[in-house]
C-alpha cells in the first residue's frame, strides 16, 4: 500500500492536463500511465528502427487556446509545424495530351485556393471564402461551450433555493453560445441535426471539392455524409487553432507524444507524480461507498481522496469500477453507449518519398508543397465515400476505401533517416467485426493492408516497392493497444444522442460518477474526443469546485 498524494489519476492526455490544473488548485496529484510510453493515444513510438511514428493519433489543432498558454507548453518544449497547404486531392484519371491527372489543393493562400477549386468550377471558386467564414462563425460562437462543463441541469431543477441560483452560472456558456451565433443559430441547427451532404449541395457544385470537405464529416466516425448528424462532425473538425490561426492542423515534433511529454513537464513543474507501466485493476470503494483510491493489478494500493478516469466510460464502470458500486439501470446505460469504430490506422516506413501522378517530384527529390498536406485518396466523388461507407457497415473493410494520408517527415527530420519517410494512413471503413461477426485474424490484416496499398500506388506508382516497414491497427488492435473501447478514436460516438448533456450519459454529463469521488476527464465525457484537453480542465474545474464545497 501507498500513501502518494491526495489525488490519483488513470491514463493520459486529458489526464496530464486535468493534473497540471489540480496542482495549480492546490491538490497533490499522481498520474498513472498503463503502458510504457505516456500520452494514451497521442503518442510516439519507434515501431521501425530509426523510424519514430504518431502511432495513433497523427495531427494537432483542437487543443484549447488557453491551456497552451495556462501550462506554457511551448516553455515546456512542444514546437508545432503549421503546413501551408494542408490539403491535397489528386483525381485517378487519364491525363490529357500528356498531361498529369487533375487535383485540387486547398491552402491559407485564399486567392491560390480559388485557382484551385476554379479548375473543377468558377462558381464553387466564388462561393468558397463565404462557406470559410460561415463556418468560422459557426465554430467559433461554440467555444464557451467547449471550455466548460454542461449545464447543471440537477442543480436548475432539485434541491434548495440556493443550490439552483448557484446552478445558475452554468447556464452562462450557452447563453454566451446563443448570443454570438445570434441570427445564425438556424445555419448552426441545420449544420449539427442535417446529413453534411445536404450542406455541402447547397454551397457547391463540383465533386471534389464536395468530397474532399465531406471527408472531415466522416473522419473517425462511423457514418456517411448522406447521414443526419454527420455536420456536426465536419464542425468538430475546423473548430480549433494553433500559433492564433484559426482551423489550422499540423505535425507535432517528434511525433503526437511531443504534446503529452509537454504537458507532462508542465504538471511535474506544477509538482505531480507521473508514473508509466501502472496499471490500475480496480477502483478501491470504502465502506462509505465513496471512492477512496485505486489497486494495481500487482495488488498495491494507491490511497487518495478523489479519482479521476480517463479510460472510455466502458472500462471505467464496466472494469475498473466493482459492480457493487454501481446501480443496476445505471451499467445497463452504459452498456448503451456507442463505441462503433470505421478506423484502421496503418503506420508505414518508406525508403524515398511517394510520386503522384497528379503532382509528380521534382528532380533534385525534395518535398513538394503537396507532400505535408493532408492526401485525400480515393475522395473524387461523394459516391466513392458512401459505397465505402456501404462495403463496412455489412462487415466486409471497403474494398474502395477513404484514405486520409500524410507524410509528417517532411516538414520534420527528426522522425526519419535522410532520404527515408514515415508515412500515415488513416483508412475508412473498416468494422470491429468481419462478416459472420469473425474476428479479424493476421492474413485478414495483411489483406486489407494490401488492398490499401494497391490504391495507393494507384496514385502513387511505386510507394509499394518503398516500403521498408509496417504497423497495421485495425479496430481491434486499436482497442488493444491504447483502450479505445470498439477502436473508438473519441472515446464513443460524436453523434447527437452522445454530445453535451447526453456524453456520455445524462447523468455523468457533469464527469461525476454515481460513486461519490470518482469522476470522468477522458475525450468519453463533453466536449469529446481529438487532442483537445477540454475535458481534462473541465473535469479539473468540477473537482476543485467539490473540494471547494467541502
Amino acid at each position: 500500500m501507498m500513501d502518494h498524494s491526495q489525488l490519483c489519476l488513470h491514463r493520459c492526455h486529458n489526464g496530464l492536463i486535468a493534473s497540471a490544473y489540480l496542482q495549480k488548485g492546490g491538490l497533490k496529484t499522481a498520474v498513472l500511465e498503463r503502458r510504457h510510453v505516456l500520452g494514451g493515444a497521442a503518442v510516439s513510438e519507434e515501431i521501425i528502427p530509426g523510424f519514430h511514428f504518431s502511432r495513433a493519433s497523427y495531427l494537432l489543432s483542437l487543443l484549447r487556446p488557453h491551456i497552451y498558454q495556462d501550462l506554457e507548453l511551448k516553455k515546456h518544449g512542444l514546437k508545432v509545424y503549421i503546413r501551408d497547404p494542408y490539403s491535397f486531392t489528386p483525381m485517378l484519371e487519364d491525363g490529357v495530351r500528356g498531361r498529369p491527372p487533375r487535383s485540387l489543393t486547398l491552402g491559407a493562400d485564399l486567392e491560390k485556393t480559388q485557382q484551385e477549386i476554379g479548375k473543377f468550377s468558377e462558381k464553387d471558386a466564388k462561393v468558397y471564402p463565404d462557406f470559410l467564414s460561415y463556418l468560422e462563425r459557426l465554430a467559433c460562437a461554440i467555444h464557451p461551450l467547449l471550455d466548460a462543463p454542461p449545464v447543471d441541469i440537477p442543480g436548475l431543477t432539485q434541491g434548495s433555493l440556493r443550490k439552483k441560483i448557484t446552478a445558475l452560472g452554468s447556464l452562462k456558456p450557452l447563453v454566451k453560445s446563443g448570443l454570438k451565433l445570434g441570427k445564425n443559430i438556424p445555419d448552426f441547427y441545420e449544420l449539427v441535426t442535417a446529413p453534411a451532404i445536404k450542406v455541402l449541395n447547397r454551397w457547391f457544385e463540383s465533386e471534389p471539392l464536395r468530397a474532399t470537405l465531406a471527408t472531415d464529416s466522416v473522419i473517425g466516425a462511423n457514418t456517411s455524409p448522406n447521414n443526419p448528424g454527420s455536420g456536426y462532425v465536419l464542425l468538430h473538425h475546423v473548430m480549433g487553432e494553433l500559433e492564433k490561426e484559426k482551423g489550422a492542423w499540423g505535425y507535432v515534433e517528434g511525433g503526437m507524444g511531443g504534446v503529452s511529454q509537454s504537458i507532462a513537464r508542465s504538471a511535474r513543474s506544477l509538482g505531480a507524480d507521473i508514473f508509466t507501466n501502472r496499471d490500475v485493476k480496480q477502483v478501491l470503494i470504502g465502506q462509505d461507498g465513496s471512492a477512496k483510491g485505486i489497486i494495481l493489478t500487482d495488488g498495491t494500493e494507491v490511497h487518495s481522496k478523489v479519482v479521476l478516469s480517463n479510460a472510455t466510460p466502458y472500462i471505467t464502470f464496466k472494469q475498473l469500477t466493482p459492480k457493487d458500486a454501481l446501480p443496476e439501470a445505471f451499467i445497463t446505460a452504459v452498456d448503451q453507449i456507442d463505441y462503433t469504430s470505421p478506423v484502421t490506422k496503418i503506420n508505414v516506413a518508406v525508403d524515398k518519398l511517394p510520386n503522384f501522378l497528379a503532382a509528380p517530384n521534382s528532380a533534385d527529390g525534395k518535398p513538394g508543397p503537396h507532400h505535408q498536406c493532408s492526401i485525400h485518396l480515393n475522395c473524387e466523388s461523394m459516391e466513392v465515400l458512401e459505397e465505402a461507407y456501404r462495403e463496412g457497415q455489412q462487415g466486409r473493410p471497403s474494398s474502395r476505401p477513404m484514405i486520409e494520408m500524410t507524410i509528417p517527415s517532411v516538414l520534420d527530420p527528426t522522425l526519419a533517416p535522410p532520404g527515408c519517410h514515415v508515412v500515415s494512413l488513416f483508412i475508412q471503413f473498416t468494422p470491429y467485426l468481419l462478416e459472420g461477426r469473425r474476428a479479424w485474424t493476421d492474413e485478414d490484416r495483411e489483406r486489407f493492408a494490401d488492398t490499401v496499398f494497391d490504391w495507393v500506388e494507384h496514385y502513387a506508382p511505386g510507394f509499394k516497392n518503398s516500403i521498408v516497414g509496417k504497423d497495421i491497427l485495425t479496430p481491434p488492435d486499436l482497442e488493444r493497444v491504447f483502450g479505445l473501447t470498439g477502436g473508438n478514436i473519441f472515446h464513443g460516438s460524436m453523434s447527437l444522442d452522445q454530445l453535451y448533456l447526453a456524453r456520455p450519459l445524462p447523468s455523468v454529463a457533469d464527469y461525476r460518477s454515481p460513486v461519490k469521488g470518482l469522476y470522468l476527464c477522458g475525450s468519453g465525457s463533453h466536449p469529446g474526443g481529438g487532442v483537445m484537453g477540454a475535458a481534462g480542465w473541465n473535469s479539473a474545474l468540477k473537482v476543485l469546485a467539490d473540494f471547494k464545497r467541502l
